[in-house]
Formats: C-alpha cells, structure tokens, sequence
C-alpha cells in the first residue's frame, strides 16, 4: 500500500533589497490568501533593538547569538511585541535599519535565529519576506519571487515615507545609505542577499503596489495552481 504523505504547508517566499517595497506587497498577498506573514526583517531589527537595550554591540556575534535564544517575540493585530512590550515603531527607525542589516552578517545569530522564521510556516500557508526566505529559511516554497528597484527609487520611497511621518530626511544620505547596505547584504559571508535561481525577477520601479501585489498573485496562481487558489 503507497504511503501518502501530506502537502506541505505552501509558502510564497518573496526576497529583496532594502527599501523595495517587499514588506508592504508581501503583507497584502498575505491578506489576499488570508496567509499567515513574516516580516524577517522585523526579527532582525528586533535583535538590533534588543541588543541595544542590553548594550550589546553589534559586533559582538556570540552575545548577540546568545541573546537571540532568549528573545519572546510575538506579531499581532499589526504590532510587533518584544517581551510583551509593544516596540512596532521603535524597529522601524533609522539607527535600527541600520543595525538590522550590521547584526545580519554575523552567522552565529542567523543561526540562532533560523527555527523562530521556520516556525511561522502554519496552515493554511504563509507569505515571508526577507533576504534569504528563498534561498535559505524556505528553499522548498512553491513560490519565490525576487522584489526589486532601482537604488534611486528605492531612496525616494524612503525619503517620501520619513517625511509623511514627519521625519527630517535628507535623500542623498538615504541613497547612500542604502547602496552601503545593499554592498553589505550581499557580499556577507552568510547568506547573501541573492536571487534564487528558479524566482521570479520583478522589478518594480515602475509598478504601483497593486501592480506589484497582482503580478505575485498572477505568478503564484500560474506556478502552483494546486497550491494557491
């Protein structure tokens, strides 16, 4: 008698640079499917943040690969909790961006913090965006797309985004700023920032969000029909 073996829990894993949008469009297919979401970037800026609170640097990997096993960290209803405090705004700040991307390079946190991104893969299926969802935490997703834009309009998003919020900003700081991220993220030891070879490029200089979210959904339908309805 053949064993039949269930189907795994679908994952639509969507990877890309600093500031490309990924977040945003990943969160509204999430919603689309009514899929569970993980925003990996978020579990790293938690760790910058964290780092800090305890005065941690973060260049100090085995504490910060210490301090990981010990983090409690929830999402819910749109907040990101840590150790039940509510801190949703206080990752999003500049400083921890950058410290997000300075505490990635080190492989013993990523490491640490690789069965807490395995473990949002619940039914009915998950949307997980990050650096390495496709090529490292979900090798095996159904669905890989690599999200990008050009450096200047990534630059623009974030300089229009800090200044609805009120945020003094300056663009070319912010321009520069990220193409030094995009150099660190993809020439780090471990698990560079890197398109997997069987995802989808989409570039989306030119796309609204809706375009963006209708393409995934368009490509997730047509490349796992079975899966994603």
């Amino acid at each position: 008698m053949t064993e039949i073996l269930p189907c795994p829990i679908p994952v639509i894993a969507i990877d890309g640079p600093s500031a490309s949008g990924k977040g945003t469009v990943a969160q509204r297919v999430a919603t689309t499917l009514g899929y569970h979401y993980l925003d990996s970037g978020a579990i790293y800026r938690i760790a910058a943040l964290a780092a800090l609170k305890q005065g941690i640097d973060w260049q100090d990997e085995m504490a910060l690969a210490e301090m990981a096993t010990h983090l409690d960290i929830r999402f819910a209803a749109g907040e990101i909790y840590l150790n039940g405090d509510i801190i949703t705004e206080a990752v999003r700040t500049e400083d921890i961006s950058r410290g997000a991307s300075e505490v990635a390079v080190h492989p013993a946190l990523r490491a640490a913090l690789l069965d807490l991104q395995k473990s949002f893969r619940k039914a009915p299926g998950l949307v997980a965006d990050g650096r390495d969802m496709a090529t490292v935490v979900f090798p095996d997703a159904g669905t890989k797309i690599f999200l990008t834009a050009s450096a200047e309009i990534r630059a623009e998003r974030r300089y229009k985004q800090l200044m609805e919020k009120g945020i003094h900003a300056n663009l070319a700081d912010i321009l520069q700023d990220l193409q030094a991220r995009d150099a660190r993220d993809s020439q780090r030891s471990v698990a560079p920032l890197q398109k997997s070879e069987n995802a989808r490029l989409l570039e989306t200089s030119h796309l609204s969000i809706d375009q963006a979210v209708n393409a995934i959904l368009d490509y997730s339908r047509a490349n796992t029909g079975k899966q994603v309805l």
